[in-house]
């Protein structure tokens, strides 16, 4: 009898969902794996951006399949998401939208004109209050363009593959501005230099 209970036992356990797992970085949870319309993404890596001493908000990448190949990541037509939480009260509207300036001119090359009606679109989602704790998605889906969540209530979608690359670069592209190394290593799996 007690070898009949336990392999019931055994068949309810393995039959039952569990809650995601999450990797914690710096105190903040991201979940391991993220859903869009097109299916689920993974978490390729995280880290933290740091602006001095001050820790400003914990970034995460969301691949189909992981990588740690900038170049690719930012040139594929497919399926990615960056999840970032905000955890000081220092990271302002102003402060998070200056960054995102800096980090278009270096994804560009300088040339942000091609773009700047569409870059000028997405410093709307973040011209309002940032609180500690606030989640920020954004998610690039092929044929439909990047979508725009703040604590998980849908903002804007901008189409086109040119923005996504140049969105997605501000974190992981192989000039990343002052500070941000450690961050772009995260989230692309390379751990701390």
């Amino acid at each position: 009898m007690p070898k009949r209970i336990n392999a019931v036992i055994l068949l309810i356990i393995a039959t039952m969902t569990f809650p995601a797992m999450s990797a914690e970085i710096g105190g903040v949870h991201l979940p391991d794996t993220y859903k869009t319309d097109r299916g689920t993404l993974v978490l390729n890596g995280g880290g933290i951006r740091t602006k001095m001493i001050i820790k400003a908000y914990v970034a995460g990448l969301y691949l189909t399949k992981k990588s740690s190949d900038y170049q690719k990541i930012i040139d594929a037509d497919a399926p990615m998401a960056i999840k970032i939480i905000i955890t000081t009260r220092w990271i302002t509207s102003e402060r998070f939208i200056e960054a995102c300036e800096a980090g278009f001119q270096r994804t560009t090359n300088g040339n942000t004109k091609p773009l700047r009606d569409k870059i000028d679109l997405v410093y709307t989602v973040f011209k309002q209050e940032f609180n500690t704790g606030d989640v920020f998605d954004i998610v690039y889906e092929p044929k439909k363009g990047t979508s725009f969540y703040k604590n998980g209530k849908f903002i804007s979608t901008q189409e086109g593959l040119a923005l996504k690359r140049a969105l997605f670069g501000i974190w992981i592209i192989d000039r990343p501005s002052h500070g941000c190394e450690d961050l772009r290593r995260g989230m692309l799996g390379l751990g701390k230099k």
